[in-house]
């Protein structure tokens, strides 16, 4: 069959260590066949961001902005370990970081759900995606260690040099302060990012913060969610049959134990941090979970939701056989040509997309998987494949398909 031809490219971003390794089996023997793949390359290689001092991550994520979709491949955020390792010039930001930051993205994850490997919380029928704020917070926060007693103040200086200023707490001892913030630009950009996702995936919306104790700080985020959906969104929701819901988080977390899934959980910085594991541990693996960053103007960037597997890359090194899960990165790449063929309307891409993830989900329901769900599924008498076996075995599966 002739291989299906691709107008614009996309904006492709290879990564490190065993993810690395996948994604080259993946173009090679799932895409490279069937479609004329077009992608403009950065190399997003811890070693290449160190050589160009991270301008390749930069220079990725304008290009994303260009064509309106890339794919990544999972990327080293360097510790003190890896600054040794890879001899760095200094220890690099995460480029999830950066490109979510220049895109003014909300990230979107979703577990994979294949029979034979059952949800935990067993009434979870189909996938809850969670969609995380990706700004501020805690992950932004000033901390001091209180050495004994005195006052703690909250101090904001405005540009007209008047003050506001609160007391914190007068201590009378040791203790700890955090200080946190958010802007109204970004929770504008999630809420919208969120609203946008619900209509593009036709589910219904959860957004849940604990407004009734944080009376200003978690209150503005419900505030900007309602304002926004009332003026932008509400006509639009109601002609989609979709919902959007705001609870307490606490609510919301004693709701989602015992609904059936299908939508939407939007949640703060910290609360979707938490969430995600939570979700993607209790469908079985990080390695079975969608992830996608969407911008509010409609900007999309696909990857896996786990790290490079470094474990499994020091034993491909010496030579040794790995049975790696690669599910999650065939489902980046899923994701993004599905975005691409519908943006540039080649329904035949998209068709593909759907036939690679059906073919990846037979071939597990199959019995034939890798090492990591064999440990999990319900099913009896599995066959172990490596890491290329699999991606062969889903091959297989797909050319039947085609």
């Amino acid at each position: 069959m002739a291989k299906i031809e691709m107008k614009t490219p996309l904006v492709e971003m290879d990564g490190d260590e065993m993810t690395r390794i996948l994604w080259k089996m993946i173009k090679d023997e799932l895409l490279l066949p069937f479609i004329d793949l077009k992608t403009e390359y950065y190399d997003l290689g811890l070693e290449y961001r160190n050589e160009t001092n991270d301008q390749v991550t930069i220079d990725s994520a304008e290009a994303t902005k260009k064509y309106g979709v890339a794919v990544k491949c999972a990327t080293i955020t360097p510790n003190a370990a890896r600054m040794t390792e890879y001899n760095l010039k200094e220890m690099w930001k995460s480029p999830n970081g950066t490109i979510r930051a220049a895109l003014d993205g909300t990230v979107f994850r979703a577990p994979i759900q294949v029979k034979g490997i059952e949800p935990c919380v067993k009434n979870w029928e189909k996938p809850i995606t969670l969609a995380r704020h990706a700004y501020g917070d805690v992950y932004k926060n000033t901390e001091i260690k209180v050495p004994g007693a005195g006052k703690a103040e909250l101090v904001f200086t405005g540009a007209d040099g008047k003050e506001i200023r609160q007391t914190i707490q007068e201590f009378d001892g040791p203790g700890i302060i955090q200080g946190i913030h958010n802007t109204d630009k970004s929770i504008t950009s999630f809420a919208k990012a969120c609203f946008n996702y619900a209509l593009d995936t036709k589910q219904d919306l959860w957004f849940a913060t604990k407004d009734t104790i944080s009376k200003i700080y978690d209150h503005n985020f419900k505030d900007i969610f309602q304002d926004i959906y009332d003026k932008e969104y509400k006509d639009k929701f109601e002609a989609a049959g979709i919902e959007y819901f705001y609870t307490l988080i606490d609510d919301a977390v004693a709701r989602v134990m015992k609904a059936k899934g299908g939508f939407i959980w939007a949640c703060k910085n910290y609360d979707g941090d938490v969430m995600s594991d939570m979700v993607s541990s209790a469908c079985g693996s990080l390695a079975m979970m969608t992830s996608v960053l969407v911008s509010p103007s409609g900007v999309y960037e696909y990857e896996a939701a786990h790290g490079t597997v470094q474990r499994h890359y020091y034993k491909h090194l010496k030579g040794e056989e790995t049975s790696t899960n690669s599910v999650a990165t065939i489902f980046a790449w899923t994701g993004a040509l599905r975005k691409r063929g519908e943006l540039d309307n080649i329904p035949e891409l998209m068709a593909f997309a759907d036939k690679l993830e059906k073919a990846t989900l037979s071939t597990i329901e199959s019995g034939k998987m890798t090492k990591d769900l064999a440990l999990i599924t319900s099913m009896k008498d599995v066959t172990v494949l490596n890491s290329e076996g699999f991606i062969k075995a889903v091959r297989e599966s797909l050319e039947t398909m085609l």
